[in-house]
C-alpha cells in the first residue's frame, strides 16, 4: 500500500477506477452529451486538486461547484475550464463571482438583478445558467410560471448577460422513473415558453439520470457519485470502487467475560475475547453508528465493531482472527482478498448515503492517489 508507515489512517483514491467511472456514463450517453463533473465538498471527499487533474484528461465541458470558494479554489488550481456555480449565492458573493468569470446558476428574478449589476459595476460580461425547479423546490425559477419570469430573463440578456445554459435537478432518478419522466416534460414545457436559443447548454440528468434514461442528457450531463465510486441508484449499474479507507492496529487486548468497552459500555463480553483498537474513529469521518452494527477486514477476514465508535479510536472484535499484530491494517471501505466492505455498504449500516461517507471522510485522514502519475 503507498502511504507512510506512520499514519494511523488514511485514504486511497484509484485514478483508473475513476477514469473507468466516467468512461462508463460517457459510453452509455453517446458522444453528443459533454461531461460536467461535479467537483464540489473536495471532489465529494476524495481530493480536489488529484480528482481535477484526472479528470481534465477527459476533455469535459467544464466543472461543477457549489460555492464562490469552491469555484475559485479551481480557478487557482488552473483550471481553464467553464467553472459553474449550480448553487445560488448569497447576494454578497454575487460580484466576486462575476469579477472572477465564473458561469453562475440562476433562480429567481432578484439573482438576474444583481448580476446584471455587478456585470456592470465590474466591466465584465455575467455568464448564467438559467435554473428550472421541476419539483426540487430548493431552488430554480417555477416552470410553471416560465411566461410571467421570461421578461426578466429577456432583460438581463438585454443589459448585456451571456445566458449559457439551462437546467433542473431530477429529485428521485436514483428510485423512480416515472417522476425523471415528469421533470423532464415540465421542463421541456418551461423551454418552450423561454425561445431558448440554440447556443444554450442544456443539461438535466445526474449520474442515475443518465444511466436510466441516457436518452435525455441532451448536451451535457451533471455528474457526481457514480464517478466516485457511490451506487447511483436502485437497479442502477454499480461503478468501479474508487475511494478505500485503511487504519492500523493501535491496541490489542485480552478481554474476559464481562469486560465492557467504550463510552456507555455498550458492548460486554460473554467469553474470553481479544480486541483490536483501530487508530479512526468520527474524528475521521467514520459514522458513530456503525458502533455494535459494522464490520471491517482485516487479514481478508470480518470483523464487528464493538462498543461505540469514539472520536479517534474505533475496537473491533478479533478473537476468530489469528495472528493479529500491532501495526496492520484494517479495512473499512474497500477490499482484502475475497472480502469486500464498499461505500453502500458502509452507508446502509448506518442509516445514510454513499455522498455522506465520502464526503465526510475529514481531511485529518490524508489522501493517497494511486495511478495518478500515470495519467
Amino acid at each position: 500500500m503507498l502511504t507512510n508507515p506512520r499514519d494511523r489512517a488514511w485514504v486511497e483514491v484509484q485514478a483508473d477506477a475513476l477514469l473507468r467511472n466516467v468512461s462508463t456514463l460517457q459510453q452509455v450517453v453517446g458522444p453528443g452529451s459533454r461531461l460536467i463533473p461535479m467537483v464540489k465538498a473536495d471532489a465529494y471527499g476524495v481530493g480536489l486538486s488529484q480528482a481535477v487533474q484526472i479528470l481534465e484528461t477527459t476533455n469535459p465541458w467544464g466543472f461543477g461547484v457549489a460555492t464562490l470558494d469552491e469555484g475559485l479554489e479551481l480557478q487557482r488550481l488552473g483550471v481553464i475550464y467553464p467553472i459553474l456555480v449550480v448553487s445560488p449565492l448569497p447576494p454578497a458573493s454575487t460580484e466576486a463571482a462575476v469579477e472572477a468569470g465564473l458561469q453562475l446558476g440562476i433562480s429567481n428574478p432578484e439573482a438576474l438583478s444583481l448580476v446584471t449589476d455587478a456585470a456592470e459595476r465590474v466591466g465584465r460580461v455575467a455568464e448564467i445558467h438559467i435554473e428550472i425547479d421541476t419539483g426540487i423546490g430548493r431552488a430554480g425559477f417555477n416552470w410553471k410560471d416560465a411566461s410571467s419570469w421570461k421578461y426578466d430573463l429577456d432583460h438581463a440578456v438585454n443589459l448585456g448577460a451571456r445566458w449559457v445554459g439551462s437546467y433542473t435537478h431530477l429529485h428521485s432518478a436514483d428510485e423512480d422513473h416515472d417522476t425523471v419522466l415528469e421533470q423532464w416534460t415540465r421542463f421541456q414545457e418551461a423551454l418552450r415558453q423561454l425561445d431558448v436559443p440554440d447556443s444554450v447548454l442544456i443539461h438535466i440528468v445526474n449520474s442515475a439520470g443518465a444511466l436510466r434514461f441516457p436518452e435525455l442528457a441532451t448536451s451535457a450531463i451533471r455528474t457526481g457519485i457514480f464517478l466516485y465510486g457511490g451506487r447511483a441508484g436502485v437497479g442502477l449499474p454499480d461503478p468501479e470502487p474508487v475511494v478505500s479507507v485503511y487504519a492500523r492496529v493501535i491496541h490489542i487486548r485480552q478481554a474476559h467475560a464481562g469486560d465492557t468497552v467504550g463510552y456507555g459500555a455498550t458492548y460486554r463480553a460473554e467469553a474470553n475475547e481479544c480486541w483490536a483498537s483501530l487508530g479512526i474513529g468520527y474524528g475521521d469521518g467514520i459514522p458513530r453508528l456503525l458502533g455494535n452494527r459494522g464490520s471491517i477486514v482485516i487479514h481478508g477476514c470480518r470483523a464487528p465493531i464493538i462498543g461505540r465508535i469514539s472520536m479517534d479510536v474505533t475496537v473491533v472484535n478479533i478473537s476468530e482472527i489469528p495472528n493479529v499484530s500491532l501495526g496492520d491494517v484494517a479495512t473499512l471501505i474497500g477490499s482484502d482478498q475475497d472480502e469486500q466492505i464498499t461505500v453502500d455498504d458502509v452507508a446502509e449500516q448506518a442509516d445514510t448515503i454513499g455522498y455522506e461517507i465520502l464526503t465526510g471522510l475529514s481531511p485529518r485522514l490524508p489522501r493517497i492517489w494511486k495511478g495518478l502519475d500515470e495519467q
